[in-house]
């Protein structure tokens, strides 16, 4: 009798679940559709949301790993770092942001060039990293850009240009801001000189660098829903109090309005670009 009621004790008695340990990071939710998704899975999608096809932002030599052919990818002027011309400070001396912006993204600067090849065809590459201080174009991010101009004038070869800043370095000021000129410059000779120029635009691009070498492209390609314009809405709103267009500064807005020429989906992008430079004859 004891020994029943001790049985039937036991099976009243609740078992507490084990508790497991779910590595931190391994999971995270979509912004735009709210899906949970597997991190690694969304890795291995090229960083696109696989349930609503969101393109998240990448850094720059992510970006140059999934257009170049693997092991191509060969880095020039990696060691330029931006100085400090006005010896400006805000919140904090701008030597100790560039420092401390290097430490987390692993970049000494806001773009990353190089010669690569794009399913077997010979380019030269520049990259834009928004994380390094939103994209923007200051001193050596001009500099870089130039040199890739240059170099693709030089070899003959295409100068593909992925695009994603938010404008001029104000930290530089005038410095920053002759960028735009001294870029456009190289893009024009590059032009003069027969080349192809081919533009990649991705979330944001904006501000001093769609007015200069963004827009100046021979074909100008855009990934799905990117921020395309000079001032962003916020900024339009806080001076003129202009109500703006639905969808305005979408990549969608600006090839309906004839501003770029296609959008290509980020798992196209390489047969795309393959394909334009087939198309060129170059």
């Amino acid at each position: 009798m004891g020994k029943e009621l001790e049985r039937v004790e036991n099976a009243e008695t609740p078992v507490e679940p084990k508790k497991v340990d779910v590595p931190e990071g391994l999971w995270m939710k979509c912004e735009k559709c709210g899906e949970m998704l597997y991190r690694k899975e969304f890795e291995e999608n090229l960083h696109c949301c696989p349930k609503c096809d969101k393109h998240y932002r990448i850094d720059a030599r992510t970006r140059a790993g999934q257009l170049a052919d693997t092991g191509t990818f060969e880095e020039l002027l990696h060691d330029l770092k931006s100085t400090d011309p006005l010896e400006f400070e805000d919140r904090m001396p701008y030597k100790d942001r560039l420092v401390q912006v290097e430490k987390k993204t692993g970049t000494k600067e806001a773009a990353i060039i190089g010669k690569c090849y794009i399913k077997g065809r010979p380019v030269i590459l520049g990259v834009m990293d928004s994380f390094f201080i939103m994209g923007s174009m200051g001193s050596v991010v001009g500099e870089k850009i130039t040199a890739a101009a240059e170099l693709a004038t030089e070899q003959d070869i295409p100068f593909v240009m992925v695009t994603a800043s938010g404008g001029a370095r104000m930290m530089e000021g005038m410095v920053s801001l002759v960028q735009m000129a001294k870029t456009s410059a190289a893009i024009a000779r590059l032009d003069d000189a027969g080349g192809l120029y081919l533009v990649v635009m991705t979330d944001p691009t904006t501000a001093g660098v769609a007015a200069s070498f963004a827009f100046l492209g021979d074909i100008i390609i855009a990934e799905p829903e990117t921020m395309i314009g000079f001032a962003g809405p916020r900024v339009i709103w806080n001076t003129v109090k202009a109500e703006l267009p639905e969808g305005f500064q979408t990549a969608e807005f600006m090839l309906e309005h004839g501003f770029i020429d296609r959008i290509v989906t980020r798992h196209e992008l390489r047969n795309e670009i393959a394909r334009i430079i087939d198309y060129s004859g170059k």
